[in-house]
């Protein structure tokens, strides 16, 4: 199963939303909408209330159709809701920090990349077209775990402190036994000491998130409408 590239496994941090966009978008799609013939049609909806913006259900279905793209399936509704609340929290907060947003060149980087995951350039397409989601969608939802997944990193990296205790302790119990299982060569500890420097650096970064979320997700106040509450 394809992974999503974000680094911050916990909450999933899939979805292609500025938080300082919901309440424009709220004005003129969480409700009914007037055709040139006076009929009444459901443009959107609310999926959830967050303080004083909202999540809507076409951010909803397109967090849906990029789990879809990278995993196979999608979660359910109640899942991604609570993974595009947990991305408000880090984009409220990048955002007042004026965390510079990822380049143009580092996007079409993570597109390419994975694009690369599937056998042929036709197959990524025909995916794409199955989940229901353009390339403009994928490569917004890319540019957005870039922007919050470096935030992330910004934010904890400095306080996640690796010794050479730990890094002999992860070689010894999860690298080295995790080879001998499928009887591949194991190589030296020095030859590998950067780079499980950095898992170690990854996983304290993760860890401290979740901390973070669970925190600040208790403070919020976030109203969930179920579908059977939509107009």
């Amino acid at each position: 199963m394809r992974r999503s590239l974000l680094i911050f496994v916990c909450v999933g941090w899939l979805a292609g939303f500025m938080a300082r966009g919901y309440i424009a978008r709220a004005q003129s799609s969480s409700g009914p909408s007037r055709t040139a013939g006076g009929a009444e049609t459901i443009v959107d909806g609310v999926a959830a209330r967050i303080e004083d913006d909202i999540l809507t259900e076409s951010e909803v279905r397109e967090l849906g159709a990029f789990q879809k793209l990278v995993d196979g399936a999608a979660k359910a509704r109640a899942d991604r809701i609570r993974e595009l609340a947990d991305q408000w929290i880090v984009r409220v907060e990048a955002d007042a920090a004026k965390f510079e947003a990822p380049a143009s060149g580092d996007v079409d980087r993570a597109y390419t990349k994975l694009a690369a995951q599937f056998p042929s350039p036709e197959e990524f397409k025909d995916r794409c077209a199955a989940a229901g989601i353009t390339e403009a969608a994928v490569r917004r939802i890319l540019g957005q775990q870039l922007y919050l997944s470096r935030f992330l990193d910004y934010r904890f990296r400095p306080a996640a402190q690796v010794d050479q205790k730990q890094i002999e302790a992860y070689y010894n119990n999860e690298f080295v036994p995790q080879l001998k299982t499928r009887n591949q060569t194991v190589p030296p500890l020095d030859d590998l000491r950067d780079t499980i420097r950095e898992v170690l650096i990854q996983r304290t970064i993760s860890e401290r998130a979740n901390e973070w979320l669970d925190e600040a997700r208790s403070r919020l106040k976030i109203d969930v409408i179920s579908e059977g509450d939509r107009p």
